[in-house]
């Protein structure tokens, strides 16, 4: 049986980084998002955000945390979600989503 990997062809970007904020894999989206900046992979997430993201990324990576927000980029409305994975309980790295968002977004209460 070949590998399942259902984030490839995902129609939004996802970007894995491991415990260090190495880069470890991005989906074909998210190669494509951040071409100008070439292959990603291996490279370390201090060298391509401000100060204040380093310090996110360093206390989601230290507090097992989360961060959602939103950003508008050449036009693009965009929800990003950080989020820690975990092996055996342990803090592993992080994953982002980057997904394409429309001007309003139906909010429902359950």
């Amino acid at each position: 049986m070949s590998e399942f990997n259902w984030t490839e062809e995902l129609q939004c970007a996802v970007t894995v980084c491991d415990k260090d904020a190495n880069v470890i894999y991005q989906n074909a989206k998210a190669r494509r998002t951040f071409e100008k900046y070439g292959n990603l992979q291996g490279k370390n997430l201090k060298d391509c955000h401000t100060c204040k993201s380093w310090e996110m990324i360093q206390k989601m990576l230290g507090e097992g945390s989360s961060n959602t927000y939103t950003i508008e980029k050449t036009g693009v409305r965009k929800m990003i979600h950080q989020t820690p994975w975990f092996r055996d309980g342990e803090v592993m790295g992080l994953v982002e989503f980057s997904i394409e968002i429309p001007e309003t977004i139906p909010h429902f209460k359950r």
